[in-house]
């Protein structure tokens, strides 16, 4: 578990700092500011074009070498961009590193500790990845102010330095090793995951809310960079950084009170805090003083935590039960990616349709709360149509 750990915050580290350094390389090339979140498009797609394979090839193998072998990609990615390669291809080799070692670094939790520890071990996880987002947010815009090309060689040895991590992850039995190896094999293996799980109704709900979560902390990225020059006045890389790690600094504590909280069979109770994060969000678009955005950042964060780590646990515990974790991860990362790109390009084009900034926070933050808000009532509508069906 220790090894897991380093190895994720090494690589979380630098994913996130490499954000912003590749950002700045865009304005440093002479982009167009509307092509920002195209990055995210690259990386995201990356992640769906996988996702029918990464799960099986997770699961068919020992999971720490898969996250050693998607470290190595996400290295090559990084040492791309530091040599001149097209920043959009570079990142989205980073995405497909990023699309492997996802299902591998959550379905070895299930695989190290028994499912009454699943939410403290997740807490674990998430309380890593978010330090490592914490110190890799901050790194990366402080660098990117420095010198771009020296940051993007720093945020490079990083990568290095989690592939050494993945050495020392025991080597497991694989968990559910592929009867066939072909395209069709995989691609019909990977649908009956996929129809497994949305006919499940925990895994359902465990997944549309993840969707959720992750969609709105992509597009929230991008978001702050455009919002900090309009509603703070500051032009810096550093603060839409710093704004970013508050986020990160909220996760740790939500996802430190869920861990102490929140049993698996009680995630339901994560879905207010899902409503108040979209009401941070709309708090965050009339914020105008940088005290008060670091105080709605951190509890945008708080909200969040406590929202993501019993839905990602449950999804794991059912997923690992029925489909194996890999599968179930892998999945998960399809319904994630897909909010990603949806939310991401309903983003783009809103701002370069030429949207006011604020007014696209507002109504992400309004659209965010009534989602979750639906959520919960088709969740409170399937437990009580449960209910009775048992009762007959």
């Amino acid at each position: 578990m220790s090894a897991v750990l380093a190895a994720q915050f090494l690589s979380a580290m630098a994913d996130n700092a490499l954000l912003f350094g590749a950002l700045a390389l865009l304005r440093l090339e002479r982009y167009p500011d509307w092509t920002d979140p195209l990055l995210q498009e690259f990386f995201v797609g990356a992640y769906i074009l996988l996702a029918p394979f990464v799960g099986p090839f997770a699961d068919a193998l020992p999971k720490g070498r898969v996250m050693l072998l998607a470290n190595g990609l996400k290295l090559l990615g990084a040492l791309g961009m530091c040599l001149g390669v097209n920043p959009f291809l570079a990142y989205g080799l980073v995405g497909a590193g990023a699309a492997a070692y996802s299902p591998a670094k959550y379905g070895i939790l299930s695989e190290l500790v028994p499912a009454p520890l699943l939410v403290k071990a997740n807490g674990l996880i998430e309380s890593s990845t978010i330090a490592a987002i914490l110190a890799g947010a901050i790194a990366g815009g402080t660098l990117a102010d420095w010198n771009v090309w020296g940051g993007l060689a720093i945020v490079t040895a990083c990568y290095a330095a989690a592939v050494g991590a993945n050495l020392l992850i025991p080597r497991l039995a694989p968990a559910h090793p592929l009867g066939q190896v072909s395209l069709g094999a995989i691609l019909r293996d990977f649908w009956a995951a996929l129809k497994v799980l949305i006919r499940t109704p925990d895994t359902r709900f465990s997944m549309t809310g993840t969707s959720l979560f992750w969609g709105t902390g992509s597009t929230m990225r991008f978001l702050l960079v455009a919002w900090v020059p309009v509603a703070l006045g500051i032009t810096s890389n550093r603060m839409p950084a710093y704004l970013n790690a508050m986020v990160a600094v909220g996760i740790v504590i939500g996802a430190a009170l869920a861990s102490k909280f929140v049993a698996l069979n009680r995630a339901d109770r994560v879905l207010p805090a899902g409503v108040l994060l979209g009401v941070g969000v709309l708090v965050l678009a009339a914020t105008r003083q940088v005290p008060t955005a670091f105080v709605v950042m951190t509890a945008v964060g708080a909200c969040g935590g406590y929202f993501i780590v019993p839905l990602n646990a449950l999804l794991q515990e059912r997923g690992h039960r029925s489909v194996g974790a890999g599968h179930a991860i892998a999945v998960q990362n399809l319904a994630e990616n897909g909010a990603m790109l949806l939310m991401i390009g309903l983003y783009t084009l809103a701002a370069r349709a030429g949207v006011a900034i604020v007014h696209i926070a507002a109504v992400f933050g309004i659209a965010l709360s009534l989602a979750i808000t639906l959520l919960w009532l088709s969740r409170a509508r399937a437990r009580t149509l449960g209910r009775q069906a048992g009762e007959r």
